[in-house]
Parts: C-alpha cells; structure tokens; sequence
C-alpha cells in the first residue's frame, strides 16, 4: 500500500500525543502531587519521588551550568530532527512508531531543559533495595520506540532504506 504524505505526517501524531502526556505527568507531579515533595511508595518496588536531571542519562556530564544545558538542547534537537527527517525514509509501520515514540520522548525531555535547566524524573524503581535512576514518561516512550525500533530492524533488516 502506497504511503501518502498524510499517512507519513500522522505519525507525528505519536511523537505530539506522547509529549503531551510527559508535560502533563511532569506539571502533575510537580504541583499537585509533590506538594509538599516527598516519597511516595505505590507498591514494594515503585516510588514516586521528584528530583531533576541535569546532565545526561544517569546524571552524566552533571552541570548546572547554562553551557551544558545549551549544548544538550542542542544536541537533542540535532538528533530529533535527524530522526524526523528519517523518519519518511522507513517503510516498516513499527520502526516509524518506535521513532516517533523516540522523537516525542526527546522533545519532552528538551522542554525540560529548556524550562527548568534539567528533566524532571519522578518514577522511581526498585528492587532488593537497588534504586534504578529516576526516569519519567519521555524517558518510558524513549526507550520502548528504540526497543520497538531495534525489534522490527532485526526482523526486517533488508528492508531499511539504503
């Protein structure tokens, strides 16, 4: 079936619905929730808590600084929108849903930075009193896109653009 220039802007629609949910989670939590901020067990294994990233996965390159949050904006920018042009290149249904899921992620995450200097993290794992990083709605579509991604290219790799 032929790919028309609709079908492959509404998976952008992914990318918009999954932003809203990271912005609409994090202001929750932020305000409604966290108010007083303190720690929240759900169950055995699940917090939820409020703490800000303001380097990279597991706090890499940790720096309140204006340089490090400018170059990370940048940085995620430059692949989000590496990613969106890439987007309109792939075939298979599954890696654009895991790219858009990518690309949402990411933009939610640029908000942040943008907003606050750093992400806000909230959802708090454990197990056998191993606390995982924090990690949040983008950070959740992020990972299940390049799952989703990952899973389809090795199913159907001669089908990537060449």
């Amino acid at each position: 079936m032929p790919q028309t220039l609709f079908s492959r802007l509404s998976i952008f629609l992914v990318s918009g619905i999954i932003v809203v949910l990271d912005q609409l989670s994090k202001w929750a939590v932020m305000t409604i929730v966290m108010d007083p901020p303190r720690n929240i067990p759900l169950t055995d294994f699940l917090n939820i808590i409020l703490t800000r990233n303001y380097g990279v996965s597991f706090s890499l390159f940790y720096d309140k600084g204006d340089l490090t949050k400018w170059l990370l904006i940048g940085l995620s920018s430059f692949i989000t929108l590496f990613l969106a042009g890439w987007l309109f290149q792939l075939k298979s249904f599954m890696a654009r849903i895991g790219i858009a899921m990518i690309i949402g992620g990411a933009i939610g995450n640029i908000i942040d930075r943008a907003l606050y200097g750093g992400v806000t993290d909230f959802i708090d794992f454990h197990y056998a009193g191993i606390h995982f990083p924090a990690f949040n709605v983008a950070d959740s579509a992020i990972t299940i896109g390049v799952a989703l991604f990952v899973f389809d290219s090795l199913r159907n790799h001669k089908e990537w653009p060449k």
